[in-house]
């Protein structure tokens, strides 16, 4: 995925295992077709997962998840991908690594979903959930990544746009970055956000939102970025409310 990136595979998941963790050396080793950019997948036996970083930029996430993770599920309503051990760089391999639970479940997709409302309702429950968790004093210091006021990437967004001249209208995207620009800076406490509620790290079981996976984005800040599945999941169909935008102004009533 990146001209950079660490290849891994099979056969060095195993070595990693053999020299640091070999308990689990007898368990079958299969890597796990994925679209994440951050990470290599492998599954290991039928209850374990090893995660490996495929880019530097994802070593920090290591750590993150390894200590956080631990603390937040006890209060979360769904499973997460709780860490159980942490391996050291080895065998040609040069980053630390996660040994996983592994949790059972399809990706989200629109035709795998059996009732979008209720689907809507359970995410909704797992999101809440997350935000009430209470952020110690002192906060964590966690790098802000997401959840961060939009302008501080305005510039970052606007060159974006200028790349993408002539595969996308750039004047009505640009439009619309500014309008929402205009949107009131979130001034309440920081709380815990995912981050990167992707359909890809929603799991489904039975059509029923059954886990939430990868929490490489987690961290502490505006509530607003896990709103994320209103855009690249659910169709406009699926709300159950109905809003009139206005420059800088949202205004609307609840329809059932």
């Amino acid at each position: 995925m990146h001209a950079d990136e660490v290849l891994t595979d099979a056969a060095l998941v195993r070595r990693l295992l053999a020299a640091q963790f070999p308990q689990w050396t007898g368990l079958e080793v299969t890597a796990v077709p994925s679209a994440g950019t951050d990470n290599a997948l492998y599954r290991l036996g039928s209850d374990l997962a090893v995660r490996l970083p495929r880019i530097g930029w994802a070593v920090a996430d290591v750590g993150k998840e390894q200590r956080w993770l631990l603390r937040l599920a006890p209060h979360l309503p769904l499973p997460v991908p709780v860490p159980l051990a942490q391996g050291a760089p080895g065998e040609g391999y040069p980053w630390a690594w996660s040994v996983v639970r592994w949790l059972d479940g399809a990706e989200a997709a629109a035709d795998r979903v059996g009732d979008l409302g209720v689907l809507a309702t359970d995410l909704a429950g797992f999101v809440t959930a997350l935000h009430r968790v209470e952020v110690c004093d002192p906060a964590p210091a966690l790098p802000p990544g997401r959840g961060v006021p939009l302008a501080t990437r305005d510039d970052l967004t606007r060159s974006s746009i200028a790349a993408l001249a002539g595969s996308v209208d750039t004047a009505a995207v640009t439009a619309a970055w500014e309008d929402a620009l205009c949107a009131p800076a979130w001034d309440g406490a920081p709380v815990w956000v995912h981050g990167d509620l992707a359909p890809g790290n929603l799991l489904l079981t039975g059509g029923r939102l059954s886990a939430v996976i990868d929490f490489g984005a987690l961290t502490i800040g505006d509530p607003a970025v896990d709103l994320l599945p209103a855009w690249n999941l659910f169709p406009a169909a699926a709300g159950r409310c109905r809003w009139r935008w206005s420059p800088c102004r949202t205004t609307g009533t609840p329809t059932q």
